[in-house]
């Protein structure tokens, strides 16, 4: 059974950082890529960055480049999103996947876990 579980999200004032984590298990090997994503109330999804857990490569969107650091630990099965610099625009459900945005077998979602960034 495969299973992606958020955790980390919070309150935090504009400017403020917070670590969003992404427990991962049961995916096959040829899993290329973990991402995360974000849904702000009455937007569409809107694809983050990803990792390969292979090499570790990463891909960032533009809003987030900068600002945001993806990283895994493979002992651990867990992928970390480090959110610096943080705007009240940031504020969202973040989401992590078994892929990377733009990918179209995105089959596998966590529960999502709730950022809110006050100004």
């Amino acid at each position: 059974e495969v299973q992606l579980v958020e955790s980390g999200g919070g309150l935090v004032q504009a400017g403020g950082s917070l670590r969003l984590s992404c427990a991962f298990s049961g995916l096959t090997s040829d899993v290329d890529a973990i991402g995360w994503f974000r849904q702000a109330p009455g937007e569409e999804r809107e694809g983050l960055s990803c990792i390969s857990p292979i090499n570790g490569a990463t891909l960032y969107h533009n809003s987030v480049k900068g600002r945001f650091t993806i990283s895994i630990d493979n002992a651990k099965n867990t992928v970390y999103l480090q959110m610096n610099s943080l705007k009240p625009d940031d504020t969202a459900v973040y989401y992590c996947t078994n892929g990377c945005p733009g990918d179209s077998d995105l089959d596998y979602w966590g529960q999502g876990t709730q950022v809110i960034v006050s100004s």
